[in-house]
């Protein structure tokens, strides 16, 4: 058995990516399996620490603001799609593998469409409730196309569709911590509500300003908070919380490694609307304020927001309203537990469990029949 993993680029492609390679390995132990991604972005040291190999393209995606720098870096995009591809021919013919799937991201496309032209089976996997381009133009020569909402037939050939969900890190599919124990990993006082605000493994800026411009509201209101800013928020955060002494109440984290004791501590998590996130949200209930980043290509986080909202599982605010609504909105849910119960139900019952073990069943079908 061998197999290529391709995509990357954020959080919400590698997740599903590692969690079907883990799953490959549970099932054939002695699985071969090689991650292509993209040079730069941050699987190239993920990937590597979930214990696999990956090989990294030049590729990059193309820049729509419009300057100097983005101008120049788009004119040299054809030069590296074209050395990606060439990149991905020699990667195909020394690994040769059974199957190759694509998770999204920049590396994705060179390498499935290239797959695809030599012969070799492909996959994808679409994680959002609106189709992307790069998958809406691999879907035409994927054998299979697992998605993780309904409807997709409107992107999609409806024969090969197969509903999956979005795999997630085992640890939160199979989440049993407690609230103490949750609260004990971050030092906060179980009896006390908690929130955690999450911006992606990237971090958020409209969603971490909302915060750091209402810091007193914490303390104020005796709330509890796990703020994980990402990256570029990080120091000023921290810097923030400490001249106000707010440590009681708030914990500032550039990035939460321990997400399962996070969401075990939570009364109401504040979050962007990226598929992972939402597929994780699903399956432990909690209630959620969806902040949609406005800078995704075709809006897709508005649309996987909406699905949500639509049945009474999420309050959607918008981007450009979060400073305005967003403390406001998040005061008036914790002070209403009926309304945080309804939600709690109508999340968990769009939760979808062992996703990574469904796609694997493809993969094997797939594998099967091509032999």
């Amino acid at each position: 058995m061998k197999v290529i993993i391709s995509g990357g680029g954020s959080g919400g492609h590698i997740f599903p990516a590692v969690a079907i390679a883990n799953a490959i390995k549970r099932r054939w132990p002695d699985a071969e399996i090689l991650f292509v991604g993209a040079q730069g972005r941050m699987e190239m040291e993920k990937v590597p620490a979930a214990g696999y190999e990956i090989k990294g393209l030049p590729i990059a995606g193309l820049q729509r603001k419009i300057t100097i720098e983005n101008i120049l870096k788009n004119a040299l995009l054809p030069y590296k799609v074209i050395k990606s591809r060439l990149m991905v021919r020699g990667i195909l013919r020394g690994f040769n593998p059974d199957i190759v799937v694509g998770v999204g991201g920049f590396a994705s496309e060179p390498t499935l469409k290239t797959a695809s032209a030599m012969g070799f089976t492909t996959l994808i996997q679409e994680q959002n409730s609106y189709a992307g381009l790069t998958n809406k133009t691999l879907a035409k020569s994927a054998a299979k196309i697992c998605v993780a909402y309904d409807n997709m037939e409107r992107f999609f050939p409806k024969d090969r569709i197969v509903f999956t969900g979005n795999p997630v890190r085992k640890e939160i599919e199979e989440l049993s911590l407690t609230r103490e124990e949750g609260c004990a990993e971050f030092s906060l006082d179980p009896v006390k509500r908690v929130v955690l605000s999450v911006g992606g493994s990237l971090g958020a800026r409209t969603i971490n300003e909302m915060i750091l411009n209402n810091l007193d509201y914490f303390r104020k209101k005796d709330i509890q908070l796990i703020w994980q800013t990402g990256r570029w928020m990080y120091q000023d955060a921290s810097a923030a919380v400490k001249e106000k002494q707010l440590e009681p109440w708030i914990k500032v984290k550039e990035f939460v490694t321990r997400m399962d004791c996070a969401y075990a501590a939570a009364d109401v998590v504040v979050s962007r609307a990226g598929a992972i996130a939402i597929s994780e949200l699903c399956l432990v209930g909690k209630p959620i304020i969806l902040v949609p980043s406005p800078n995704v290509a075709e809006d897709h986080q508005t649309k996987n927001a909406m699905a949500l909202a639509d049945k009474g599982a999420a309050i959607v605010v918008a981007d450009k309203k979060c400073a305005e609504l967003g403390i406001s909105t998040l005061d008036k849910l914790l002070d209403d537990e009926g309304r945080r119960r309804s939600m709690s139900s109508s999340i968990k019952a769009m939760g979808v469990r062992h996703s990574a073990d469904l796609i694997v069943d493809e993969i094997e079908k797939l594998i099967k029949h091509s032999k």
